[in-house]
């Protein structure tokens, strides 16, 4: 049993959870995943015997909101952000990975890794939520997942919210991973494009708090992603490696390791405008970056506003 129970252990989710923990709330938040990160995850491998992490989904953050600000100040201090100008002067990275922050904020609350939420439904006048084996119940449901599959999930419960996240479309994105026993001969730590099939690379490896082998991260074009979309893995990520040799001009070299992911729903089409929604007559909301704007600051501003509009709604509901 929670007050408030959150579907989504991301940056969205984890923000809202955050604040409203903050409160005093009794907060619950279920994640498929192993572990936290989201589209900030990090991906660990041993390579020659010696560990080595891929930051494969998002690349960097910025902060220009005054509020996010204040969150990545706190991450820094606690060592756990630290900027990149390698990727622009107002660039940060979490550190060792880029799961780091996300870690952190997880540490915090009462997280359930490994339950993906199947099934919503009325119990009195709260929720009931359905994840496996396990049965979850709260007076107020936050969901904060990919557009796509918040649409689904919303459907049959709260169609009018549902609506929301039906109308936004992602673009996919295939990011490969690869490892080298010798630094490449390509000078900038990073590479972007908005015309090749490659549309962001980096040497991993040289953000901080990094160490060990010659390690990048190359992410396809959404076009290109669009044309990979159904391989192999193993065949989508030698794909976009001799992509990368392509547009750097560089000669390929064999890499030590070469992984690939997809991320389906990597860039959705923001509905910029209130950040989130919430109903307060149902008890349930929705936050992610799709409300807001796609990058991880996005994300975070939405779970905040989300938990503003549930705190105006209890407080509202007791004057």
């Amino acid at each position: 049993m929670a007050d408030i129970l959150i579907i989504g252990g991301g940056m969205a989710g984890l923000s809202a959870g955050t604040a409203l923990a903050a409160t005093g709330a009794r907060i619950i938040v279920l994640d498929k995943g192993r572990g936290p990160g989201g589209r900030m995850a990090a991906r660990r491998v041993e390579i020659a015997g010696q560990p080595v992490s891929f930051d494969h989904g998002a690349q960097y953050f910025t902060a220009r909101d005054p509020a996010f600000q204040t969150a990545v100040a706190a991450w820094e201090e606690a060592g756990v952000a630290a900027r990149w100008p390698a990727a622009g002067e107002d660039a940060w990275v979490g550190t060792p990975g880029m799961n780091a922050c996300v870690k952190a904020m997880a540490g915090a609350l009462d997280v359930r890794w490994s339950l993906r939420a199947e099934r919503l439904q009325r119990d009195g006048a709260g929720w009931r939520v359905t994840a496996g084996e396990q049965v979850f119940t709260a007076a107020t449901v936050l969901v904060a997942v990919p557009a796509e599959q918040a649409a689904v999930l919303l459907a049959e419960v709260a169609p009018d919210l549902a609506a929301l996240p039906a109308g936004v479309t992602s673009a996919p994105c295939w990011a490969a991973m690869a490892a080298f026993d010798a630094p490449l001969t390509y000078k900038p730590d990073t590479f972007r494009s908005d015309s090749a099939a490659v549309s962001w690379a980096a040497r991993n490896s040289a953000k901080p708090g990094r160490s060990g082998a010659e390690t990048w991260v190359i992410h396809a074009s959404p076009a290109r992603s669009g044309e990979l979309i159904d391989l192999p893995k193993d065949e989508a990520a030698k794909a976009l490696l001799a992509d990368f040799f392509a547009a750097t001009g560089i000669a390929p070299a064999i890499p030590q390791h070469c992984d690939a992911h997809r991320w389906l729903y990597a860039l959705p089409e923001a509905l910029r405008g209130e950040g989130a929604r919430f109903d307060p007559v149902l008890g349930i909301g929705i936050a992610g970056d799709y409300l807001h704007s796609p990058r991880v600051e996005g994300a975070w501003l939405s779970g905040r506003t989300l938990a503003e509009a549930v705190c105006q709604a209890r407080v509202a509901s007791t004057s």
